[in-house]
């Protein structure tokens, strides 16, 4: 869907675009190109052009990402070069339900984000009354449906994904470690599915709570609950690293892992690690978006800024045929070839979540090596 990321390879994109700032966060917008003659004591006027709402914390403890999201939706709308849509940013961190009841009476027709999942369950009903779309950028599936998308890394489909990968390559008897909260209790869910579903044996899953001692317990009792082909550790890196040599310590088993391990590079300096596998979205993309945030903003972005740039793409590609004014076409949402982006293809499912093409990576002393790519179309 890109090529580079200077063009985006949709038919129908046209130019120039404008981001108006509803905070004093820190700047994230470049100048129209032609300024606005109908500015009032709100929003500009404007009747030919969509109004969106970007709805991120940028004050806060998560300012920072939030403002990271909100510097890659301006990226999006200057390479896509629209001037079909108007953003808006509105911060959720003086309230969410009151940036979306000011979103709803500034006239936009939808909603990008929020990022945290307390605050689309804040969000979720005012714009609902409105009949606006809310595109979050959230990973809860909990919260998606009657209205509500969810653009997040959902951790099961990265379950599902390297657990199939690991039954083709003959592991047929499996395990997993977890952490006692909700990310673990939704990779636990995932992996009994998956196991089930790749025809493979499910031995063992142990909990841990957040302590170095719950996790070797854990891990031993895993090690010894019987023969096992292959692991899985549902946890950051670090974590996994402590977790390991004790899984192993019963015998030689293949290590898998989420997508928590995609943003450590470090990974394959620890000789454990090295040989495991995880799924996630592919890096390619999001290399150059990178060089090309930090160019214009003068730091790296947070990895979940792409979710930001994908909304964007998503949104003008449905405005090529979105009368503006009117409600959000939210059944394109469902369109069954998808959408593409920095974190490559997705597609909503009948429940709002957007499931994504991941590919397996090899874990190695130099650094993440793909072994199966993600597919390019559905």
């Amino acid at each position: 869907m890109l090529r580079g990321l200077g063009v985006v390879a949709m038919a129908g994109l046209l130019a120039a675009c404008q981001v108006v700032p509803k905070s004093g966060g820190p700047a994230t917008v470049a100048p129209p190109e032609r300024p606005d003659e109908s500015v009032g004591p709100g929003l500009p006027t404007d009747t030919d052009r969509h109004r969106v709402a970007l709805l991120v914390p940028q004050t806060g403890a998560n300012a920072d990402v939030g403002t990271a999201i909100a510097n890659a939706t301006t990226l999006a709308l200057l390479d896509s070069r629209t001037e079909r849509v108007r953003i808006t940013t509105y911060d959720t961190a003086l309230g969410a339900a009151a940036a979306a009841r000011q979103a709803v009476a500034d006239g936009n027709k939808l909603i990008l984000g929020p990022l945290l999942s307390e605050d689309v369950a804040a969000v979720a009903p005012v714009a609902r009354a409105a009949k606006v779309p809310v595109i979050s950028f959230s990973n809860d599936s909990s919260v998606a449906g009657n209205g509500v998308f969810i653009m997040g890394f959902v951790p099961g489909q990265s379950v599902e994904r390297v657990v199939a990968f690991s039954r083709g390559k003959g592991h047929v008897r499996f395990g997993a470690l977890v952490p006692k909260n909700v990310y673990g209790d939704r990779s636990a869910a995932a992996f009994r599915t998956a196991v089930a579903n790749a025809g493979g044996t499910l031995v063992a899953v142990e909990s841990y709570d957040r302590s170095a001692t719950a996790l070797t317990g854990a891990a031993r009792r895993l090690a010894n609950a019987g023969a096992m082909d292959a692991v899985l550790v549902a946890d950051s890196g670090g974590n996994t690293i402590r977790a390991v040599p004790v899984i192993k310590s019963a015998g030689p088993r293949q290590i898998l892992g989420t997508e928590l391990w995609n943003t450590d590079s470090t990974l394959g300096t620890n000789p454990v690690m090295r040989g495991s596998w995880f799924a996630s979205v592919s890096d390619g993309l999001y290399g150059q978006l990178a060089g090309k945030y930090r160019t214009r903003f003068g730091k790296a972005p947070y990895r979940l800024a792409s979710l930001g740039y994908d909304s964007v793409l998503l949104t003008v590609r449905i405005a090529r045929d979105w009368k503006p004014g009117t409600n959000f076409p939210a059944n394109r949402l469902l369109a069954a070839d998808g959408f593409g982006g920095i974190d490559g293809i997705f597609r909503f499912n009948d429940r709002g979540i957007a499931v994504r093409a991941l590919e397996v990576s090899e874990i190695g002393a130099g650094g993440f090596r793909v072994v199966d790519p993600a597919p390019t179309k559905w």
